[in-house]
């Protein structure tokens, strides 16, 4: 870009100086920046698109490895849960057992006291 804008320089100077100057090479050179800047938002776009592909494939490995977390998460809530299922159960099974047996010494030694 910098060598178009010397180019138009030494151009700018020549039509000043000289009175035969043909505009066409003014043409052909504005041709030439509108290339340039079209060659440059294309780079710039190609540049655009792939950082956002690339933020795209970050964005889905981060949601895989959350997924991947939340799924570890529910099994171990769910292990954890059961454990505390059987645990409560079986204690509870043992309290009633318990009381089943406190029943029945007391109403045997109560009929043993007749």
């Amino acid at each position: 870009m910098e060598d178009l804008f010397s180019q138009l320089s030494i151009i700018a100077n020549e039509a000043l100086d000289n009175e035969d100057f043909d505009p066409s090479r003014i043409e052909e050179l504005l041709l030439l920046f509108e290339q340039e800047a079209r060659a440059s938002l294309a780079a710039a776009e190609e540049e655009h698109m792939k950082a956002a592909r690339e933020a795209e494939a970050a964005m889905r490995e981060a949601e895989a490895e959350l997924d991947s977390l939340l799924d570890s998460s529910t099994q171990e809530f769910l292990l954890t849960s059961s454990a505390l299922a059987d645990a409560v159960s079986n204690a509870s099974e043992r309290y009633m057992d318990a009381a089943l047996a406190s029943a029945m010494a007391t109403m045997n030694a109560a009929f043993a006291d007749r």
